[in-house]
């Protein structure tokens, strides 16, 4: 999945880049669908359970060793120390006036991770656990005017502000147990971004951020039930964090290209019809 997702980023960046040769200033759609992939680093500090978890048991696979070719049988692998994932999102957007657009959009979060421990014995054990989100969000998205601030005297720059709520699907399960997280009707958390359109082709735009989200989420459940020696009291954890993120829309409804005058102007020497010489002048000149 993984290599999939970068394959797939990887493709867009160029094909941004390629588009990116065109004069871009505007978005001109005023309704459009849109597909986001993006890379994050979650937020997720409540890793260390579960790593102490896996120390805990592989002590206890040590101290089941009784000789020297036993206590070489027992190996373990550690979680990651980053919560590193590929979220996707799809959703609506709607330009309001020029360069500010309101968003509605659905997301998934999903990182699994995942160790494999040695007993004395030489048998493997596997332990994972995962987290899982479905984000909803309403964003507000301003054109910053390029007076301010341009790239290469052409892009569309533009800062996002979305507020978040999180819906059923949103939970963390391991080895040991699930927890479901509550899904608040006032929201979980809000992000921040700044980016720029890379590319416009026709009814396709390619917009490339980067920013940083907060959806703090919380369960009846305890850790304790999802990890041996977690804490008691009621759970709550993050999975928001850093992240970047590629835009690719589509306009449903579009603007009308509004051409320059010189451009206009050209345009209607070249189509006008040729004006007929007055037959009267005709004449006088044959005499």
């Amino acid at each position: 999945m993984r290599f999939f997702w970068n394959i797939a980023l990887a493709l867009l960046l160029i094909a941004g880049a390629a588009l990116a040769e065109d004069k871009v200033e505007h978005d001109r759609s005023r309704l459009s669908i849109f597909l986001q992939p993006s890379v994050s680093f979650l937020n997720f500090e409540e890793r260390e359970y579960f790593q102490d978890a896996i120390d805990t048991i592989y002590h206890s696979f040590r101290e089941d060793a009784q000789t020297e070719s036993d206590s070489l049988n027992v190996a373990k692998q550690d979680f990651q120390k980053v919560n590193f994932c590929f979220p996707v999102t799809a959703g609506l957007q709607f330009q309001i006036f020029d360069d500010n657009f309101i968003s509605a959009g659905l997301g998934f979060i999903y990182d699994n991770e995942s160790v494999v421990l040695t007993d004395r014995k030489g048998r493997t054990h596997n332990y994972s656990y995962t987290i899982q989100g479905v984000p909803l969000f309403l964003e507000y998205r301003l054109g910053i005017p390029r007076n301010l601030m341009t790239l290469s005297g052409e892009s569309l720059f533009s800062i996002s502000l979305r507020w978040y709520w999180v819906l059923p699907g949103t939970e963390i399960y391991s080895t040991w147990g699930k927890l479901e997280a509550k899904t608040p009707v006032t929201g979980a958390g809000f992000g921040v971004g700044i980016g720029y359109l890379i590319a416009s082709w026709k009814n396709f735009n390619i917009y490339g951020d980067i920013g940083f989200s907060s959806i703090s989420v919380e369960s009846s459940k305890t850790f304790a039930d999802i990890v041996p020696d977690g804490p008691t009291e009621k759970a709550k954890w993050n999975i928001g964090g850093l992240l970047m993120q590629v835009r690719v829309s589509f306009g449903l409804w579009n603007n009308p290209v509004i051409e320059d005058e010189d451009s206009a102007e050209e345009a209607i020497t070249k189509t006008a019809p040729e004006t007929a010489e007055d037959p009267a002048e005709e004449k006088a000149e044959e005499k």
